[in-house]
């Protein structure tokens, strides 16, 4: 029964009722308000009465002093390193790596900061082996296996990192509250805490969350607003790659992605990204596109197979992109190039099951599409660039100078794309060839060629 000492927490979005409901009211989910006491201590905090409000010529900014993390690819994520008082969260599925790589960077980092490792699911011991297993070097690294949040913050002041971890904000609880670790309020009470504590010291703090079964970060969405960046490390059980992905970034671009491999040993940074998504290969079915993440191109492979339908409904199946694109594109051939797609079954992959939400792959998709129909490999050696509008155009793609860098690098010899300027098409022709076209009928009388 509901007091005035008591208040009622969805754990599934951290919306407060006075009262228990079966559904929460915020989210619409069932059977996930609690009951928790509210905590009647009071808390003396102090407070500094000598701030004041201020005009914008009247504050001064001095230069970022950023770090390294120990690999080029976090850093690029990071938007070029670690910036002193910042608060990193990194999420991902359990066994994907998260662990690893934040020992790994702790080690890196400790050969000129000062970084405390702090372990709230694992013991000393289990660090260690996992520690003589990454067969690092470390100068002041260490490491403190505890729970208690008042504990955490007394060795962290003790201290007095340049960077400090947590492993996981799940797994810490505060004493004065009553719920259990790991619930709504319990990560918001611990988060808060920590981040005024690394606010006020100027002590960069990467915090490591668990995520739901749906993929979301768990724990209420003030998390996310509280840090400076939010981090996601993706990957399969299966393959060994892992993408580590920006989604929030106060000090860089979101959505940038490092590429990393997972061996015996840890993690391995990938410098070269279109090696593993591309094999160059000229078969039916298979084109190379270049797409964008972040401010970062690279080559992938889109492979297609188009087969008779044996079925009432054809089949339509995507890795790596999205179905309702797929139908989009289909349309739009069966529109403009007069080919009935619907007696067909299609099935599209990316390379490495890479995933690409870059409109400008929409070219290479349909290209693919109708090269395994006809059976035809399409022009050797070439990549294909362009947004497939709903009326057959070739539509303009973003970041054209640096796509079009990353396919010369690659040592491509052609690329189909929508018209460009003269400037930047002199400023690449005796370096590729470049073909310019506006329809998707242009582009498959070039590419397929028969």
């Amino acid at each position: 029964m509901s007091n005035k000492f008591s208040t009622f927490i969805c754990q599934n979005c951290g919306s407060e009722t006075s009262q228990y409901f079966g559904r929460c009211l915020n989210c619409n989910e069932w059977n996930t308000i609690v009951e928790e006491r509210k905590n009647t201590r009071s808390k003396i905090t102090s407070v500094n009465k000598n701030k004041k409000s201020k005009l914008f010529n009247e504050i001064e900014i001095g230069n970022i002093s950023r770090f390294t993390s120990g690999f080029k690819e976090f850093d690029r994520v990071l938007g070029g390193g670690i910036v002193p008082g910042s608060i990193v969260l990194l999420g991902g599925e359990p066994g994907i790596g998260k662990s690893t790589i934040v020992l790994q960077s702790a080690g890196k980092i400790s050969l000129n900061e000062k970084v405390l490792y702090i372990t709230a699911e694992e013991s000393l011991e289990q660090v260690k082996i996992r520690w003589e297993r990454l067969n690092q070097s470390s100068l002041d690294l260490k490491i403190y296996a505890e729970t208690n949040l008042s504990l955490i913050i007394e060795e962290i002041k003790k201290i007095k990192p340049g960077f400090a971890i947590i492993d996981s904000i799940q797994a810490i609880n505060n004493d004065e509250m009553e719920s259990s670790p790991g619930s709504v309020s319990q990560v918001r009470t611990c988060s808060s805490e920590l981040q005024n504590l690394a606010k006020e010291n100027n002590i960069a703090l990467l915090i490591i969350g668990h995520v739901t079964k749906d993929g979301a970060l768990a724990g209420p969405k003030t998390l996310e607003h509280l840090v400076d960046v939010v981090l996601n490390f993706e990957g399969d059980n299966i393959a060994s790659h892992r993408l580590l992905r920006s989604v929030k970034n106060r000090f860089g671009s979101t959505f940038e992605i490092g590429i990393f491999e997972m061996l015996e040993n840890g993690l391995r940074e990938v410098i070269n990204p279109s090696s593993i998504f591309t094999n160059k290969e000229n078969i039916a079915g298979v084109t190379t596109t270049i797409t964008n993440e972040g401010s970062r191109p690279f080559a992938v492979d889109i492979q297609a197979l188009v087969n008779k339908t044996f079925y009432n409904n054809p089949r339509r199946t995507t890795t790596g992109m999205s179905i309702n694109r797929l139908h989009q594109i289909l349309a739009v051939i069966e529109k403009h190039v007069g080919i009935k797609l619907s007696e067909y079954d299609c099935y599209i992959a990316t390379g490495g099951g890479f995933e690409i939400n870059d409109p400008s792959s929409d070219l290479g998709v349909a290209i693919s599409i109708l090269s395994s129909l006809k059976n035809i490999p399409p022009l050797i050696n070439c990549a294909f660039i362009g947004e497939l509008g709903l009326s057959g155009q070739v539509r303009q793609a973003s970041n054209i100078r640096a796509k079009i860098d990353e396919a010369i690098r690659l040592g491509i010899k052609n690329i189909l794309l929508p018209k460009i300027t003269s400037e930047i098409k002199d400023s690449f022709q005796k370096f590729i060839q470049i073909k310019e076209i506006s329809n998707i009928n242009e582009a498959i009388n070039y590419a397929l060629n028969e």
